[in-house]
């Protein structure tokens, strides 16, 4: 792997090319990432650049005029993470991660990766964490109800799960009612429309797993179309 980046998701929108054709995109904002550590063969075992990106706030007392104490935790750090990152001499940030680059070292403690090291037309993997959705019953992932007339008594059941004396058991994967969503997903392939520098802004053609604000790591593709 030659290049990666932490991203924050903004949203979808959409944009025109020259000749009028309609693109839907993601709008990733990607503030530079600094990297905190350089991990070497001889001392780590392997070779890898650990970043570090969106600054992070510590615990903040603020007491309103009748005295009382509020304190918000706000992407809050603790002492060991706080030494980590002076030891590396850059702020406090709340999101961390490692990418084995194959030219790991050529970084240095303080260098920052930015929007620009991607560029138009690029093939990237996206990486983050899906939308969770709860609890979820067996007809909300997508299961045939049963008839809905009045007598039926068998309107939103899951219906039978065995298969009576032989096997005697439920088969692994049958679908269940139970959590849906909050699971890492990767999209491979997408193409980068366009990449706005000066602004930290990477748009990428077509959806991204996650919510907005949430964390998004992209990483040049490992499968490219024939």
């Amino acid at each position: 792997m030659k290049k990666a980046i932490l991203a924050t998701k903004i949203g979808m929108t959409q944009i025109f090319k020259e000749d009028g054709t309609l693109i839907p995109v993601t709008v990733l904002e990607a503030q530079p990432n600094v990297v905190t550590q350089v991990k070497t063969a001889e001392n780590d075992g392997y070779e890898a650049v650990q970043v570090a990106t969106v600054d992070a706030v510590d615990r903040v007392k603020t007491v309103d005029k009748n005295g009382k104490v509020e304190v918000a935790h706000r992407h809050g750090v603790n002492r060991a993470e706080k030494g980590h990152f002076e030891k590396a001499g850059v702020s406090s940030k709340k999101y961390v991660k490692e990418f084995r680059f194959e030219n790991a070292a050529d970084y240095q403690l303080g260098n920052e990766i930015k929007a620009d090291i991607f560029a138009e037309g690029d093939r990237i993997d996206v990486t983050a964490i899906s939308k969770g959705k709860g609890f979820l019953s067996a007809i909300q992932k997508g299961q045939h109800r049963g008839p809905m007339g009045h007598g039926s008594k068998f309107h939103r059941h899951q219906g039978s799960n065995g298969t009576s004396s032989t096997p005697s058991r439920v088969f692994k994967g049958k679908g269940m009612p139970g959590h849906a969503g909050s699971v890492q997903v990767t999209v491979r392939n997408l193409e980068i429309v366009s990449v706005d520098a000066d602004k930290n802004i990477i748009l990428v053609k077509g959806a991204v797993p996650g919510p907005k604000k949430g964390l998004v790591t992209i990483k040049e593709t490992t499968k490219v179309e024939a």
